[in-house]
C-alpha cells in the first residue's frame, strides 16, 4: 500500500516569522510602496468571488453537462488550481480567510453574519489601498449584518446579509439605492462602471456575487437551460453509510434534479459576468496587466453521502472550490496545477504580485510560486465550529492522499479516514481497519502538528 510519509515541514508563516524585520505587519509598518516597481507597471487586480460554487461545476473541470464558456476561457488563458480548498466551509469565515490569509481560529470570524473582521487583522485590500491602489468592493460582504462601508475600500456597493436575487437595497458609498435588476447583472453593471472610471493608477476590483446561494433563482433568460441534462446519481454505489457518523444531516430529496438544475442555471449568469469583465478589460487595453482571480467561497453538497446538502462538512464536495487565475506575466496559460491550494493563499499571492511583502499573520503560500513548482504543501488543517444545523464541530487534516476527520466536541461520533487516491468519493471509512493503523497514527500526529503550527484554539459554539 502507498503510504503518505507524515512529514510536517515549516509553514510559510513560520518562515516569515523567522525572518524578523523582513516580515512586515500592517499594525507596525505602513504599506508605503513597492519593491522596485513603478506605479505604472504594477498590475491591477480583479477578484471575483461566488457563493457555494463547488469545484466540479465547471466545463473545464469536465462536468458532463454544465457549460461555463467564459470561465473555461479564463482557465485556458491562465491556471486552474484543480485541488483548491477552503479551510472552513462556511461563507463568513471563508470570506474572512480570503481577505486576511488566516484561519478562522486566527481572524475570529467563526460564524455566519455575527462577526466582522477586527480592525487589527490586516487584509489585502487595506494593503493595496495604502500602497496607492484605488480599491472597490461590489456585492455580498456577508460578515456582520450591515452593509456599511468597510476599511480598505475607496468605492463601496453592498447589500446586507444574503441579499435577494431580484430586489435589493444597496449601500452605495454611504447612500442607499433600491435596485430591482437581477442581482448578478446589477453587480456586473456596477463593476463595469467602476472599471470604466479608472485612470492610470492601479486598481483592485473585488466583485462578490450572491450567486449561487440557495434558494436558487436563475435569470429569466436561463430558466430553460439544461432541459436535456442527464442527472448523475448522488450516491456512489457501494458507499458504506453505516461506517460514517450519523449526526442527523442526511435529508434525501425527491426533487434533487430540479434543485441541481436550478443551481446550474443560476451559475450561468455568473459565467456571463466573467465574460463581460474580461471584455471591458480587453477593450481598455488592460487585460494582460490585470490579475483576474475567480474563486468560490466554499463547495456545496448536492445529496451525496446518503442525502447531505449545503456545506460545513469536511467532505470533498463541501470543501473543494474552483480557483482560476489569469495573468500571463506570472502564470503560463492553459496550465492545471494539482498542488494543494487554499483560500488562505489568495491574499499573499495578490500582495506578492503587487510587489508587497505579506505580513507575518498571513498563513498562505504564493500561488504563482505554486504554479511554477517552487512552493507546495503536503497537508492542511480544516476546521468548522458548530453553529446552526446538525454538523458538529469538525477538525480534520487533508493530505495529498488521505483525509482524517475528527469531532472533538462529540467523541461519540465515528471518526473518518479516507484513502483519497483509491477512494476519491470517500465511500469507505478506513477507521478500525488494521492495515491502516500506522497511517492513522501518522495522520493523528500530522493533525496535532498542524494545530500547533497554526496556533489552533477551539472556538465556542455560538448560535445566530
Amino acid at each position: 500500500m502507498n503510504r503518505w510519509p507524515g512529514k510536517h515541514g515549516p509553514s510559510r508563516r513560520n518562515l516569515l516569522k523567522a525572518m524578523g524585520a523582513g516580515a512586515l505587519s500592517l499594525s507596525l509598518v505602513p504599506w508605503a510602496g513597492c519593491t522596485g516597481r513603478s506605479r505604472a507597471k504594477r498590475p491591477n487586480f480583479v477578484f471575483i468571488l461566488t457563493d457555494d460554487h463547488r469545484h466540479d461545476a465547471l466545463g473545464c473541470a469536465d462536468h458532463p453537462w454544465i457549460r461555463t464558456p467564459h470561465l473555461d476561457t479564463l482557465a485556458d488563458e491562465g491556471v486552474r488550481f484543480s485541488n483548491s480548498f477552503v479551510t472552513t466551509s462556511l461563507c463568513s469565515p471563508s470570506r474572512a480567510s480570503f481577505l486576511s490569509g488566516q484561519y478562522a481560529h486566527s481572524h475570529g470570524v467563526c460564524n455566519n453574519e455575527q462577526d466582522d473582521l477586527p480592525d487589527t487583522v490586516p487584509t489585502f485590500p487595506q494593503a493595496l489601498q495604502a500602497a496607492g491602489y484605488r480599491t472597490g468592493f461590489i456585492g455580498k460582504w456577508h460578515m456582520a449584518r450591515h452593509a456599511k462601508p468597510r476599511p480598505g475600500f475607496d468605492h463601496w456597493v453592498a447589500f446586507s446579509r444574503q441579499g435577494g436575487y431580484q430586489r435589493n437595497t444597496l449601500d452605495v458609498n454611504g447612500r442607499w439605492e433600491l435596485s430591482e435588476k437581477y442581482v448578478t447583472d446589477d453587480l456586473t453593471d456596477r463593476a463595469e462602471n467602476f472599471l470604466a472610471d479608472q485612470g492610470p493608477d492601479p486598481f483592485l476590483l473585488y466583485l462578490s456575487h450572491k450567486a449561487v446561494h440557495a434558494p436558487f433563482q436563475p435569470a429569466q433568460r436561463h430558466t430553460k437551460l439544461y432541459g436535456d441534462a442527464r442527472m448523475l446519481p448522488a450516491m456512489t454505489p457501494g458507499e458504506r453509510l453505516d461506517l460514517k457518523p450519523n449526526w442527523g444531516g442526511r435529508k434525501p430529496q425527491m426533487e434533487r434534479a430540479a434543485h441541481v438544475l436550478d443551481y446550474a442555471r443560476t451559475l450561468a449568469s455568473v459565467d456571463e459576468s466573467v465574460g463581460r469583465i474580461r471584455e471591458i478589460l480587453d477593450r481598455q487595453g488592460r487585460l494582460d496587466n490585470t490579475v483576474i482571480i475567480y474563486a468560490g467561497d466554499n463547495g456545496y453538497l448536492q445529496g451525496e453521502h446518503g442525502g447531505l446538502w449545503d456545506k460545513r462538512a469536511a467532505y470533498e464536495q463541501s470543501i473543494r472550490i474552483p480557483l482560476l487565475i489569469r495573468y500571463p506575466r506570472a502564470f503560463s496559460p492553459g496550465k492545471v496545477c494539482r498542488e494543494l491550494a487554499l483560500n488562505l493563499d489568495v491574499a499573499p499571492t495578490i500582495l506578492g504580485l503587487a510587489g508587497l511583502t505579506p505580513p507575518s499573520e498571513m498563513s498562505g503560500l504564493d500561488l504563482s510560486e505554486m504554479a511554477r513548482g517552487t512552493a507546495a504543501r503536503e497537508s492542511f488543517l480544516y476546521e468548522y465550529f458548530a453553529e446552526m444545523g446538525s454538523v458538529p464541530t469538525t477538525v480534520a487534516v487533508r493530505t495529498r492522499e488521505y483525509k482524517y476527520i475528527t469531532f472533538p466536541e462529540n467523541p461519540e461520533h465515528t471518526r473518518e479516514l479516507y484513502h483519497l487516491r483509491y477512494d476519491p468519493a470517500e465511500t469507505d471509512n478506513r477507521i478500525g481497519q488494521k492495515e491502516y493503523s500506522e497511517v492513522l497514527a501518522e495522520l493523528e500526529s500530522e493533525l496535532e502538528a498542524l494545530k500547533k503550527s497554526t496556533g489552533f484554539v477551539m472556538q465556542s459554539n455560538r448560535t445566530p
